[in-house]
């Protein structure tokens, strides 16, 4: 195996390693509180909280999706070698979400009284301003994660987001355990709080990457904004489809959201592949772009994904088989109407890593603007099919399940049409790559497995020198006699 190959397949192992390590721990931490919110505050105000995610992750994702793509694509391309560009390209990037992250605050401040008035939820009068100042706080932690995921180091990015999240799970323990409360307006300055400490790991980490300009670039900047404007619109619409399901039974009921949001999060669960292995394959696509061309996009695609099904269909099949089982353990039985959304929601997950990974690779392509295009589509279908299912045809709750699994149905056969134009993708092509992943995870768990036995059941050598009796005259070996 070549030094090239060895440094590409350890690059594969220890990023995807990290990031997935990352998503878990997120998950995890973030399963740990909902399980406790579950069980410590009223269908109503988990709600509440829900509908409050939803807007505030609505921002950040959309800022994030402006910032992100374009500084991490022109860095990677870019490197610390040209120190000069990269720092221009850094200080325009930093600019670009100064600028943005204050339309954020303000957006929060003056839409809350009419969002807690819309979904009857006073609380968020208060907890949307509140918010205002984490966003602006968490400015510092995006950036740096951004330069870290540019520059191919993951380390960072996962113990800023450990740090994060594992603060928020262990304040909701604490007041939980010790009888405290978890109240809304509570919950909101403690992200406050870790907001600051996950900037300030994620600034340790990143030290080494940072370069900035003493001068704003603004050619960086429009170039910056021209890519990322796309990717920007890509990422709210993707938000409105994720989230236009539980905006519309807020105006039903709060009490609709917790349950439909409780069936979501479970099947977070099996998209932790998925968002990890795309936050290893945008870079190394948009480099492989840059030296190889459309075969390997094409390589990666069918690659990836059929890699990440392999990991998510157990996930599926054991949520389809027990969902009773998974709601009683998590939420307890009072939120058991949720079975019949979790088996529902779950196939969902079928369809996730076909879209992810087509934005992905069109991004790293270079071509946002028609995956922008695809998931603006994918977010006036879903508004259509979900009105349809919830309001004109009366199915209430479950209607929001249907009417997304439609959506992501139809997106699912027009993102494989685009995908076979620009890069002919055959979607087949993706099972012999799932079972290739089944494979090489069973030799690997092989090998570790044999490692283990071979270190740990060693048998005791013997001895290789042979004792004599003293008194024994040793026998010489025999010289040659020359004549």
């Amino acid at each position: 195996m070549s030094q090239q190959t060895n440094q590409q397949r350890s690059y594969w192992v220890k990023s995807g390693l990290l990031t997935i390590l990352q998503r878990l721990s997120v998950l995890v931490f973030g399963l740990g509180s909902l399980f406790l919110m579950l069980r410590g505050m009223s269908k109503e105000d988990f709600g509440t909280w829900a509908l409050f995610l939803a807007v505030v992750s609505f921002l950040e994702v959309g800022r994030n999706g402006l910032i992100q793509n374009a500084l991490v694509r022109f860095m990677a391309a870019c490197g610390m070698d040209e120190k000069e560009e990269y720092a221009k390209i850094s200080t325009a990037s930093l600019f670009i979400n100064v600028m943005l992250t204050l339309l954020s605050m303000l957006l929060l401040v003056v839409c809350a009284k009419p969002l807690s008035l819309l979904w009857n939820a006073p609380d968020l009068m208060v907890m949307f301003p509140i918010y205002a100042l984490t966003t602006a706080l968490l400015l510092p932690f995006f950036h740096f994660n951004c330069v870290q995921q540019a520059n191919f180091t993951f380390a960072g990015i996962f113990w800023s987001s450990f740090v994060k999240q594992g603060l928020f799970f262990v304040y909701v323990l604490v007041a939980y355990s010790t009888g405290f409360g978890l109240a809304l307006i509570d919950l909101c300055w403690v992200q406050v709080g870790t907001a600051i400490l996950g900037g300030i790991t994620a600034y340790f980490y990143a030290r080494p990457y940072n370069l900035f300009s003493k001068k704003i670039d603004w050619y960086w900047v429009k170039r910056l904004f021209n890519y990322g404007k796309f990717v920007f619109g890509t990422n709210l619409s993707a938000m409105l489809y994720k989230s236009i399901d539980k905006v519309m039974l807020g105006f039903v009921s709060p009490a609709f959201v917790a349950v439909y949001d409780l069936a979501i999060r479970i099947n977070n669960l099996i998209e932790v592949p998925t968002f990890s292995i795309a936050t290893i394959v945008f870079p190394k696509g948009a480099q492989q772009m840059k030296t190889e061309g459309k075969p390997a996009m094409k390589r990666l695609y069918e690659k990836s994904v059929g890699t990440i099904l392999a990991l998510i269909l157990p996930c599926v099949l054991f949520i389809l088989l027990f969902p009773e089982l998974i709601i009683t353990i998590l939420a307890g039985e009072k939120y058991l109407d949720a079975v019949g959304i979790l088996q529902l929601t779950v196939l969902y997950g079928l369809f996730i890593p076909f879209a992810n990974q087509f934005g992905t690779v069109l991004d790293a392509m270079g071509k946002p603007k028609i995956n922008f295009r695809f998931v603006v589509l994918g977010a006036i279908l879903n508004i259509v099919t979900n009105y349809t299912f919830i309001f004109v045809l009366q199915y209430g709750l479950i209607g929001a399940a249907y009417g997304t699994l439609c959506t992501y149905g139809i997106m699912f056969v027009l993102n494989q049409w685009v995908l076979y134009k620009e890069l002919k993708v055959n979607v087949l092509n993706v099972f012999p790559s799932m079972i290739q992943a089944y494979i090489e995870g069973f030799n690997m768990a092989k090998e570790l497995y044999t490692k283990y036995l071979q270190n740990n059941f060693k048998k005791p050598s013997k001895p290789t020198t042979k004792h004599t009796n003293r008194n024994q005259t040793p026998i010489l070996p025999k010289r040659e006699v020359t004549v």
